[in-house]
């Protein structure tokens, strides 16, 4: 008798098409309760619903077009993650977290700690040749006539990289081989050494284009955010308190971007970005999922999800099915 792991079946919760509707105009968040409210209501926000609904399967077949027809300008970046992409600092980081005996004391020292009260940290992440070779690769993508799915109705320029085909050769092992062990010892409460999906795109920040971000929070457990690139001024990160606490924006704590180094925090953190003041600026973003966390309250509603099967890795959602099926070998 052997075990065969099953493929797993992502999926998302329903009130990813009821509420967090962002509406640009308030720079709001809103839900509804119903169609007849939404008609009512919030009118323009059909045609959001719809989009969302159609999302999933919209996303796939853009995806299958690009790995059918798009040629890349650094065709090196789609190679399989190696140490030499990555900084000095972070392996180490993560051979550390890796190690017998090996604690968040320990795991401290070689970090920068942003702040311990609301546990946000900083660590290089890749280094500065790689970090060029992505932008130029993005760059290239961007201004091709392949479709692009953007990244969020708060981001509207940038690139989703399990569209481009970057999730299997660089996010999944990002997340499975470094990101994991250091998440389990910084965050064992939220999740981080059960991290089995993400959600990674990079946002770009121009002038006559996004300039700034509103505050939010992100479908996430945990959450990576590095900068790319290029040279810019201003557009600083601010982070409030969990989502949940009544003072969440009291006294925000800003934190400037260095490229090449990730910002590592809870999903849950009140978070945004400063107007940019010259420059550009591109940042890759990992939302970090744990279904073993997400499958009892969906972040976004505040409930027990009401799973609906989607493309990929979904919203880090699974149903409750077996993880591994017997198979019987004949010897």
């Amino acid at each position: 008798m052997a075990t065969v792991g099953a493929p797993r079946r992502f999926c998302r919760c329903a009130c990813f098409c009821t509420e967090n509707l962002y509406v640009a105009r308030y720079g709001l968040h809103v839900r509804f309760r119903g169609e007849q409210q939404l008609r009512r209501d919030y009118g323009p926000l059909e045609q959001e619903v719809e989009r969302r609904r159609r999302l999933g399967q919209e996303s796939a077949a853009r995806k299958a077009l690009i790995a059918s027809s798009y040629h890349p300008a650094r065709p090196e970046v789609y190679n399989s993650l190696q140490d030499a992409a990555l900084a000095p600092e972070f392996l180490a980081v993560t051979e550390y977290s890796v190690s017998p005996g090996a604690d968040l004391k320990g795991l401290l020292q070689r970090l920068e700690t942003v702040s311990e009260k609301k546990r946000i940290y900083r660590v290089p992440v890749f280094t500065a040749p790689f970090c060029q070779a992505l932008l130029e690769e993005l760059e290239h993508f961007e201004q091709s006539d392949m479709p692009k799915g953007r990244p969020n109705t708060m981001n509207n320029y940038g690139v989703l990289l399990h569209e481009l085909g970057l999730d299997e050769p660089l996010m999944t092992p990002l997340r499975e081989r470094f990101l994991q062990p250091l998440m389990a010892l910084l965050y064992p409460d939220c999740g981080g050494g059960r991290l089995d999906s993400h959600r990674a795109f990079v946002v770009k920040y121009a002038p006559g284009q996004d300039l700034e971000l509103g505050c939010h929070y992100d479908n996430a457990e945990l959450t990576l955010n590095v900068a790319l690139g290029k040279v810019f001024t201003g557009g600083a990160l601010y982070f409030g308190g969990l989502f949940q606490a009544p003072t969440a924006l009291t006294e925000p704590l800003e934190v400037e971007h260095v490229v090449g180094q990730g910002v590592l925090h809870r999903g849950g953190q009140l978070h945004g970005a400063r107007p940019l003041g010259t420059g550009e600026r591109w940042n890759l973003v990992v939302w970090l999922r744990a279904s073993a966390v997400r499958n009892s309250l969906c972040p976004m509603c505040c409930r027990e999800p009401d799973l609906v099967d989607d493309e990929g890795f979904g919203d880090g959602f699974t149903r409750e099915e077996p993880a591994t099926v017997d198979v019987c070998v004949l010897t």
